[in-house]
Parts: structure tokens; C-alpha cells; sequence
């Protein structure tokens, strides 16, 4: 099964995430599908790029499971973190407004995808959080380009203590646009790309420029850090011991640390 999927009619491409069983994990897979799809939409010269989500969640994040997985842990993560980057960056860069719609949880790499799009919309039982620390991980797919729209110390906190914002929270914090009821939220995610194809492309494309150019004029510098960084803690001993405790469903014990959390 290939987990996204990839439709296109009247300007609007629309990507879905498709392993909704599992919870939607961003793995290779996942992102070698992605990159295609976010391709396929620039090659359709879509006006309108909606990523949606199937099942209970829009994505747990990263597939933990993987990590562990015997072999060069720094090379898969480097591979991971490379093509997820590729995607997130054309997303930023191509010639159309990206909307995300999300419900259930956005946690982690499916937090920083469902953040890569100009506008988000939410149901309100839909929930946010970044969590890499919590397995000693460093944020990547874009995360440390969020204090352009939470200002550092929101972001600050969303990156070290890992709350779990409601809807309502990430939009007040400036992550989400408009939140719907859950009822209401596909109904609503379409009025708003209605509105947009209504809309003169150039202008929303030369605004969508103007707003990424000045927020964040280092993004494809700042997520080549991430990348770097989001390896090297995946194989340092905080991160092993982090994926080892999520998957046998306990506290971490990280080295060095005196108090478990």
C-alpha cells in the first residue's frame, strides 16, 4: 500500500496520508511518497495544495519502531530527515497556497508537515505537540522555524516541555488559522480552498513569497542544521536509550540525568 496519495482536479492537488491504521508514521516510505506527491503538485501547476490525513490522526510522527532497527542508525535517520526536508521546502517555495487539515493528533514530524503549509485548519478535537525530546531527539521537519509564528518562548516551551495544545491553543498561539467542529471540519477546509481558487494566484503567490522571504529568510539553512542535529541525537546514548523506553512503554533513563522524569 502506498501510504500517500495523490489526486489532482480543477488547480487543487490533494495529498493524503493513508496509513491511518498506524496512525499515519512518518518513516521512508512515507516520505519517498511524499517528496512524489509534493512533485506531482508542482508539475500540475496547482494553485491550491490541500495534505489531509486518514484514520484517528493526522500522524503520531516519526516511526519509532524504525529507529531502533539494527544498522547505521545516524545514516537512516540523515535519509529520513533529508527527503522529509525536500518535501517541506518545496512546500514553502512552490507556486501555490498550501492548506493542511488536521484532526485527531499532529505529534512530532506530523506536527512540523501539518506547520510546513501556509494556512491550518483544525478540528476542535484535534491536539498538537512536538515531542522529540521526550526520546532525546532534536525537533526536525521544519520545528525550529516555528518562532516565526509563535515567537521563541511559545516555541521554546512547545519543544522542551512538550505540552499537548487543543485546537483552540494553536490557534491562539498562531499556529492554526481557523478551527471548525469536528463535524464541520471537511466542509470547512473546502470553503477555504474555495475561496482561495476564487482568488488571483499571482497575488496570493507574490504575498505567500513576500511573508515566508521576511519570517523566515534561513529556512534551508535552518533545516540543514536540523538534519544534522536530529542524526546525531538519534544515535547518541540519550536517543537509544529514549527509543528503547518508548517501546517498551516506560520512563526514559537517560544517561547522566539524575531525576526520571
Amino acid at each position: 500500500m502506498n501510504p500517500v496519495a495523490y489526486e489532482f482536479d480543477d488547480g487543487v492537488a490533494r495529498i493524503r496520508l493513508c496509513d491511518g491504521a498506524r496512525g499515519n508514521p512518518i518513516n521512508q516510505d512515507t516520505v519517498d511518497s511524499l517528496a512524489r506527491a509534493v512533485r506531482r503538485a508542482r508539475g500540475d501547476d496547482a494553485h491550491v495544495v490541500v495534505l489531509t490525513a486518514e484514520g484517528r490522526a493526522f500522524s503520531f510522527g516519526g516511526d519509532v519502531a524504525a529507529f531502533a532497527a539494527p544498522g547505521d542508525t545516524e545514516q537512516r535517520v540523515d535519509d529520513l530527515a533529508e527527503t522529509l526536508h525536500r518535501a517541506v521546502s518545496d512546500l514553502h517555495r512552490m507556486n501555490a497556497v498550501v492548506v493542511s487539515v488536521v484532526h485527531g493528533v499532529a505529534a512530532g514530524a506530523g506536527l512540523s508537515l501539518a506547520a510546513a503549509a501556509d494556512l491550518v485548519l483544525a478540528g476542535e478535537s484535534a491536539r498538537f505537540t512536538l515531542a522529540y525530546t521526550k526520546i532525546g531527539f532534536s525537533p526536525d521537519g521544519g520545528s525550529s522555524l516555528l518562532p516565526a509564528s509563535l515567537g521563541l518562548h511559545r516555541s521554546l516551551r512547545l519543544a522542551l516541555l512538550n505540552p499537548l495544545l487543543t485546537a483552540h491553543e494553536a490557534r491562539d498561539a498562531g499556529l492554526v488559522a481557523e478551527v471548525f467542529p469536528d463535524e464541520a471540519l471537511t466542509d470547512g477546509a473546502e470553503a477555504v480552498v474555495t475561496r482561495l481558487r476564487a482568488g488571483s494566484r499571482d497575488a496570493q503567490v507574490a504575498t505567500k513569497r513576500l511573508l515566508r522571504e521576511t519570517a523566515t529568510p534561513g529556512a534551508e539553512a535552518a533545516l540543514r542544521r536540523e538534519t544534522l542535529s536530529i542524526r546525531t541525537r538519534a544515535a547518541s546514548p540519550d536517543g537509544r536509550e529514549g527509543v528503547a523506553a518508548f517501546l517498551a512503554k516506560r520512563p526514559p533513563r537517560f544517561p547522566g540525568t539524575a531525576l526520571s522524569p
